[in-house]
């Protein structure tokens, strides 16, 4: 391996040509490269100017130190990413329980006369945010009981917890994650070269970390995807009295069942501590790609400066859409009768589980419901066989039990008796169906 390289040179010249072959494919992901003192013999240069070569490349998201492991060649990002997005196939005549969609019905629809429209704006100078959006979340987050300064706009919650990821922390960093946890938020830290380290749930939300240190965490209070799970007020204060003691580690609070939420929000930071965001996608569209972000202002300023560098802003057409569609899901009563219904669902499910079973699953709220199984492809097989698609939990989990997530927005009452049914067998199920 190291006849690659050339005698001598700088820490520039160093991690130029051993980026060159990791690029190039000559040194592959897994492989270690020489540990520096050994490196440093046979170039004939100081083993400090090594050190700092590797220094580059790990802050290059090339390489990754693992201690008396060495320091190894990772994955290239993108090609981590695109390993982990597979567009979900729904066979012909399945019951759709794995994409985690929403209930069309429950959606606001837009309406448009013929003499409406949105004013366009014909140049690149524009700046700031719309008032009318961001005084709804402001005005929203009051009525929580929460102030936090002026809302942010960003282009959905993955946007705003990139931007608060890469202003707070350095490539190699860790960062405490719920366990199970969203799987796009395990590939985003994949992509920024960021170390998830797990937070086992239980029916009070999510666990304080027993031991080690991270830069950040990321929590969800409420419909904590893919438990349902509730972050309670005593557990709340509990993270508060932790992140006050240990303030280099930022708190990221993903509230994205938000205005859907029946249960009050209980804030696990204090003050302008840590950063909320609130995504629009799950009571006002997806499409819409639009998240609130508040919380510590140097923080919110860094994530501005970020955004100007890239997409700049995002679409005032899409926002003044936004704000109306929540005026009128506000006006119409549309948030209290998408609650009730996800609500009813989940609730009678979990009661005709908890009867067959002779269990006592947490009701909790949202979409989803995380059920323990025995074999996660014996249940995965029996619901399809059944004709339920269902998600297996390999993806959601970092070191839990087996388990799958089923999704309740394709679901209408007259399924739910049969469906509980097949769920109680598929969470029997031992062995993998022939």
């Amino acid at each position: 391996m190291t006849s690659l390289y050339a005698k001598g040179g700088g820490a520039v010249q160093i991690a130029e040509q051993i980026a060159a072959r990791i690029k190039g494919g000559t040194l592959r992901p897994g492989e270690l490269l020489p540990p520096v003192r050994q490196l440093a013999a046979e170039l004939e240069v100081n083993a400090n100017t090594v050190a700092s070569a590797y220094a580059r490349l790990r802050d290059a998201g090339l390489v990754a130190t693992r201690g008396r492991a060495g320091t190894v060649v990772l994955e290239p990002p993108l090609a981590a990413v695109s390993a982990a997005y597979t567009p979900r196939q729904v066979p012909a005549g399945m019951c759709d329980l794995a994409s985690g969609n929403l209930d069309a019905a429950l959606l606001p629809a837009l309406a448009l006369g013929a003499a409406e429209g949105f004013p366009q704006q014909n140049g690149y100078d524009i700046s700031g945010d719309l008032p009318v959006l961001t005084g709804l979340g402001r005005e929203w987050l009051g009525r929580q009981g929460v102030s936090l300064g002026e809302p942010a706009v960003f282009s959905g919650a993955l946007d705003a917890m990139e931007k608060a990821l890469r202003c707070h922390m350095q490539p190699g960093a860790a960062v405490w994650v719920e366990d199970p946890c969203w799987p796009p938020l395990l590939t985003l830290l994949r992509h920024l070269r960021l170390r998830p380290l797990p937070l086992a749930m239980d029916e009070q939300g999510c666990r304080l970390p027993e031991s080690g240190a991270a830069g950040a965490v990321i929590l969800t209070p409420r419909a904590h995807n893919p438990t349902g799970a509730l972050l309670s007020a005593q557990r709340a204060q509990q993270w508060r009295r932790f992140l006050s003691a240990n303030p280099q580690c930022l708190a990221i609070v993903d509230d994205f069942w938000g205005p859907l939420s029946q249960q009050p929000l209980h804030l696990p930071f204090d003050g302008d501590r840590g950063l909320y965001v609130l995504s629009l996608s799950k009571f006002l569209s997806p499409d819409l790609r639009i998240a609130l972000a508040c919380g510590n202002p140097t923080l919110l300023q860094a994530m501005r400066a970020d955004q100007y560098i890239s997409e700049r802003w995002v679409s005032h057409i899409l926002q003044q859409i936004a704000a109306r569609l929540w005026g009128q899901a506000l006006q119409e009563g549309q948030l209290q009768r998408a609650q009730q219904a996800y609500q009813a669902r989940r609730d009678e499910l979990v009661r005709r589980l908890n009867a067959l079973n002779h269990t006592a699953l947490a009701v909790g709220e949202g979409l989803h419901l995380w059920l323990p199984v025995r074999s996660e492809t014996a249940a995965a097989q029996l619901m399809a066989q059944r004709g339920w698609l269902v998600q297996g939990g390999e993806p959601f989990r970092l070191k839990g039990d087996p388990a799958i997530r089923v999704s309740l927005a394709n679901v209408v009452p007259a399924q739910l008796a049969p469906l509980a049914q097949d769920l109680a067998d598929a969470m029997r199920a031992s062995a993998a169906i022939n």
